[in-house]
């Protein structure tokens, strides 16, 4: 299921990458959009409480003029209305494509795992609405849901008796359904901030762009097709034809088709099975970061710079003259090497044998990488003759490194490639070493596609990094003529290719490259 999955949110997002920009694709952007589509569910619902009647004889008149309203406090009910639906679709489809990503595995379960209740409870909040308005649909959705629970047997009599006559259903009971309508969604947005809060600065709040257009398009849609109510609730009479909602209550027709027993088993089945999905996921678990403590001076830079703050920064314990010194969850790291990257120690140019940084993976490990970075730049350059020679640090999670360099070949490009778990894995000294001390005519830096970063944060810190607006950073002294960076989703092969090609080709207008005759300790 993963794969094709995964292969279909690609091309959806290669898709809306042409009308917008990376940053503003909405498919990159569906945790933060849930969250928006919140608030503007919870301030339409605020401001149309305002005009709402909660007696049972005035509930329905009250929701009627609203609607006729339109100016007033309709529109304003068709916003909470279609902002509602649109939560439930994002938060599905966000769903789904972080199952396609793998994204639920290793130190990630806790998010996939806290946001199953959060399903729950949306529809919960949905559902407790539509019985607020209290037309024929609330009539069939109060009578469906208190049948579901009766067959619990939990309140010791019929509770959907209670349905039968219009004068068993009191004042008190709308109060009661103002309140659950009231409760839960805070309870919601409780939920909502307990799954994001062992990410490091999640991102909770869409680009304003985003926002402005989103809003604006439930606005259209809610002066274009107003959202209206059935017919006043009848509890005299049976409810046959309806509009229905299926969004939120797509669960109805199935409970009437099936019964109470099998949809309990459903549901139930179908949370258990989603919420372990995780363990029952069987993938390698790759080693997590180490700290060297005699290369740790306690910087912080590799906690400031990890996604999933699985880096803590504790009293030193080794005697050394520094205060603190890096600490790593293992159980929280995902082995994505951004640390290593952001470590001032990271060096290629240090002739140490054993090259110990302050912090690093098992695999690869700094000296591994450092080892492979000359091996392979000596055999791309012995290739390559008189040609361009291109080294290419690519990430695991972005275009397929083998395919590209068979399409390069093809096209007379020489590249030596290297991947690595993400571009953030890569010090930027790294850059320096293979233009100023190899032999590499330019660099080049791969990694997932614009504001997709499979590790959240490796494409933004490589790209400050280099532009020098973090450290550890570029030197000033690499030409950046001679690096180009490549953000590209796996089926953007040919976007990739086309790229390298040009990149080749400004390599070919640059005078020759002059040979570096300093040690890496110069600006």
């Amino acid at each position: 299921m993963q794969q094709p999955l995964r292969n279909f949110f690609q091309h959806i997002e290669t898709f809306f990458d042409g009308p917008f920009d990376g940053a503003l694709n909405p498919m990159r952007q569906l945790g933060s959009l849930a969250f928006f589509l919140y608030w503007i569910v919870a301030g339409s619902g605020i401001y149309i409480y305002i005009f709402f009647d909660t007696s049972v004889s005035g509930a329905y008149e009250s929701v009627e003029w609203m609607t006729n309203q339109w100016y007033l406090a309709g529109i304003m009910r068709s916003l909470h209305r279609y902002a509602s639906d649109a939560m439930v679709v994002v938060a599905m489809v966000h769903l789904l494509r972080e199952f396609s990503y793998g994204r639920y595995v290793g130190a990630r379960w806790f998010a996939w795992f806290t946001g199953v209740p959060i399903i729950w409870f949306l529809f919960f909040s949905g559902v407790s609405g539509y019985w607020l308005v209290w037309d024929m649909l609330a009539q069939y959705v109060a009578i469906g849901s208190m049948e579901w629970l009766d067959w619990l047997g939990i309140f010791g009599k019929q509770v959907a008796n209670n349905f039968l006559s219009p004068i068993t259903i009191t004042d008190r009971f709308f109060t009661l359904l103002v309140f659950i309508h009231i409760f839960v969604p805070l309870f919601l947005l409780f939920i909502m901030w307990f799954h994001v809060m062992r990410l490091k600065s999640p991102r909770i709040n869409p680009p304003k762009m985003l926002m402005i257009s989103v809003s604006l398009a439930l606005v259209v849609l809610s002066l274009v097709y107003p959202a209206t109510s059935h017919d006043k609730a009848d509890l005299s009479t049976v409810a046959i034809n309806l509009d229905f909602d299926w969004f939120y209550l797509i669960a109805y027709p199935l409970f009437d088709a099936i019964g109470p027993g099998p949809m309990w088993a459903v549901g139930i089945g179908v949370t258990i099975l989603v919420s372990l999905v995780p363990l029952l996921t069987r993938t390698k678990r790759e080693p997590a970061a180490f700290v060297s403590l005699e290369k740790c001076n306690g910087c912080s830079r590799c906690a400031s710079d990890c996604p999933y703050d699985a880096i803590e920064m504790k009293p030193r314990t080794d005697g050394l003259k520094f205060d603190i010194e890096a600490v790593v969850d293992a159980n929280a790291c995902v082995a994505c090497g951004i640390c290593v990257g952001a470590c001032p120690v990271s060096t290629p140019f240090r002739h140490d044998e054993q090259l110990v940084t302050g912090i690093d993976l098992p695999d690869p490990s700094l000296k591994s990488l450092r080892d492979s970075v000359v091996d392979t730049m000596n055999k791309t350059r012995a290739k390559a003759g008189q040609q361009n020679a291109i080294m290419v640090f690519g990430c695991a999670n972005g275009i397929n490194l083998e395919k590209l360099s068979a399409e390069a070949k093809a096209n007379n490009i020489h590249m030596g490639i290297l991947q690595v778990p993400c571009s953030g894995m890569l010090p930027p000294s790294f850059i320096d070493f293979a233009i100023s001390r190899g032999s590499m005519d330019g660099v080049v830096v791969m990694g997932c596609s614009e504001n997709g970063c499979y590790h959240r944060f490796g494409q933004f810190w490589t790209e400050d990094r280099i532009n020098q607006l973090r450290d550890p950073n570029l030197r000033t002294r690499v030409p950046r003529e001679r690096l180009a960076t490549i953000w590209a989703d796996p089926t953007n092969l040919a976007k990739a290719l086309n790229q390298v090609s040009d990149f080749n080709k400004k390599l070919s207008s640059l005078p020759a490259k002059q040979p570096s005759t300093t040690s890496g300790g110069d600006k």
